[in-house]
């Protein structure tokens, strides 16, 4: 196990056509803690994928360095760098059977000499002959053990002499975990490992990597597009943009504090509600004629924008219906969800005619074009400058939500089997 760094790590790939370079990462400073579980998410070409190929050895930094533990790793081959990469495509060999694919890194982890190929090859060739007849390998044999202590991790037993054909999308990704597992890595890469399975499957293998995460305790950096696999995955999540780290931090700090606008737009399905407000004194918000009480630490912050237009959030969960009082919102319902759990509303505000969505309960019988009014939770406002930065706290935020984070594995501990053998 090891952390990793990324210090300064650009990447710039050449113009087409003798058109200009693009920057894909820019000045990208990032450390990732020994044991850590980090999500990387962002849109699509922000350089999530161009950050794990970069750490893999498979593309080259423009400038910058890499680290995995205290050893540079810019300059060294992938095979030389001790991490191992589970892709979207799975990438598994369709002529080798489970237990060849999750055994072939293992193979060819080092290098053998002609006598030791012909060892390891009679071997395989005699294994299906009676215990007399078969010529064995320690090599081969250790190999076979991790194979099998690899497989029972994943309940993998009764598929290992099956093509990758014969398995299902769920079976592939375990297969395709299984090879990087078999390795003991520093460190695994997952570049949306599971964005080819159906809903039902994706739930399952989600709780699979995050339970086998936890028991081997290996640094795992993970890239993403779902918000339900960040929210719930990650120990931190990093949020990219445009080649640039927004922001870095736990999933209910990126949620309920977010650095900037963007990641208050990324981060959250519905998104955060953006409305213009103007700040007419410090710990004051006035929303149209609308005015609202700020509570700490935003009341201190506020003092910073006093007599500015600033942009305030509100999540979907801070907006309540409630009955129609002065100090209410008035606004009309555009449109309804149900989700079963909860009825998502998007409703259009009478002052201003800006666009909110609510969280309602899912029994509340509304239409298109009914009035309704919204009561404001005053601790869920939220500010951001002109430039769409977060105004600064005086104060770090109290935690946002009684829900315990997820705990880093403890470091030095084992997994589900003696999975810490070397081969010779």
């Amino acid at each position: 196990m090891a952390d990793v760094r990324f210090q300064q790590v650009c990447k710039t790939y050449p113009g087409r056509r003798g058109g200009d370079p693009v920057s894909v990462l820019r000045q990208l400073d990032l450390h990732v803690h020994d044991g850590e579980f980090l999500v990387l998410v962002g849109p699509s070409g922000c350089g999530k994928s161009t950050l794990l190929r970069l750490l893999a050895g498979l593309e080259q930094p423009s400038s910058g360095t890499i680290l995995v533990g205290n050893r540079p790793v810019t300059d060294l081959r992938p095979a030389q760098r001790n991490v191992a990469m589970v892709f979207q495509s799975y990438a598994l060999y369709p002529h080798l059977t489970v237990a060849g694919n999750i055994g072939f890194g293992l193979r060819r982890s080092q290098p053998r000499t002609p006598l030791q190929q012909l060892r390891d090859g009679l071997h395989q060739v005699t294994r299906p002959l009676p215990a007399g007849l078969r010529l064995r390998s320690p090599r081969e044999a250790r190999i076979e053990r991790r194979i099998a202590d690899v497989a029972a991790t994943l309940e993998l037993e009764p598929l290992l002499e099956r093509l990758p054909k014969e398995l299902s999308g769920g079976q592939k990704q375990r297969v395709a975990l299984g090879r990087a597992i078999a390795r003991e890595p520093a460190v695994f890469l997952m570049d949306e490992p599971l964005s080819n399975l159906d809903a039902k499957l994706r739930t399952g293998t989600r709780t699979q990597i995050v339970e086998l995460q936890r028991r081997l305790g290996t640094t795992t950096l993970y890239v993403t597009h779902d918000q339900v696999e960040a929210m719930t995955m990650g120990h931190r999540i990093a949020v990219l943009h445009a080649g640039a780290l927004q922001q870095l931090g736990t999933p209910m700090e990126l949620y309920h504090w977010p650095s900037n606008l963007f990641v208050a737009q990324f981060i959250g399905s519905p998104p955060m509600n953006l409305l213009p407000v103007q700040i007419p004194a410090a710990g004051q918000l006035l929303l149209g004629s609308r005015r609202f009480a700020l509570e700490e630490p935003l009341a201190g912050a506020s003092a910073a924008g006093v007599g500015q237009t600033l942009t305030a959030g509100l999540r979907p969960e801070h907006l309540r219906l409630a009955p129609a009082t002065n100090r209410n919102l008035a606004a009309e319902v555009c449109h309804s969800e149900a989700l079963g759990n909860e009825q998502l509303l998007t409703c259009r505000l009478a002052e201003g005619e800006h666009l909110v969505q609510v969280r309602a309960d899912p029994d509340r019988q509304l239409v298109p074009g009914e009035t309704v009014h919204l009561d404001v939770e005053a601790s869920g406002w939220r500010l951001f400058d002109g430039d769409g930065n977060a105004l600064p706290l005086p104060l770090p935020p109290a935690p946002a939500a009684a829900k315990p984070e997820p705990q880093l594995p403890a470091l030095g501990r084992g997994g589900l089997h003696p999975l810490r053998s070397r081969l010779a």
